[in-house]
């Protein structure tokens, strides 16, 4: 485990050599960070890194992104997310695999109250459909490794939230 100041990712760029895989979860939140600050960390030091990682022998990155990112979505949250996608793909890994996860249920150390009740909702609707609004977080883990053991075909494998929870309990 190696710590970096990703501010000053570039010198830290022997981090990222030698490893034939790249995981990368790393995301904040617009009232964290505001608007700037949730740009910078979840597309440009996730682009940062994945271009450094490519630079240093990566051969397949595993992105986990947002269901309904797209570059062109009004939304800041869903714009950034499709463009970090497309500039990671743009890096030329061998193999990119994209996870575009529905809300994650997980447990959280920080208080995010209207995140907490809709995981409540969430967690109750998903008795009923296990796979359509949320995933927890540990099946996404899975699904990333496990898309890492049996890579899809083609140079880049995008992964909606039912096909996470399909690879997730592989």
């Amino acid at each position: 485990q190696a710590v970096v100041d990703f501010e000053r990712l570039g010198e830290h760029a022997a981090v990222f050599q030698g490893h034939d895989v790249g995981f990368c979860c790393l995301g904040t939140t617009r009232a964290k960070a505001g608007a700037d600050g949730f740009v910078r960390v979840d597309r440009d030091y996730v682009a940062q890194a994945a271009e450094l990682a490519r630079t240093g022998g990566c051969k397949h990155f595993v992105l986990q992104s947002s269901q309904g990112a797209n570059q062109h979505s009004r939304f800041l949250y869903l714009r950034v997310k499709g463009e970090v996608e497309n500039l990671v793909q743009a890096v030329g890994f061998d193999h990119c695999t994209i996870l575009r996860p529905a809300v994650l249920l997980c447990k959280r150390q920080e208080s995010r109250p209207t995140e907490w009740l809709a995981q409540q909702f969430l967690g109750v609707v998903a008795r009923v459909f296990p796979t359509a609004y949320s995933v927890p977080v540990e099946t996404v883990a899975r699904a990333m490794v496990a898309s890492v053991l049996q890579p899809g075909e083609g140079k880049v494998e995008v992964l909606e939230n039912g096909a996470i929870h399909k690879l997730g309990k592989a």
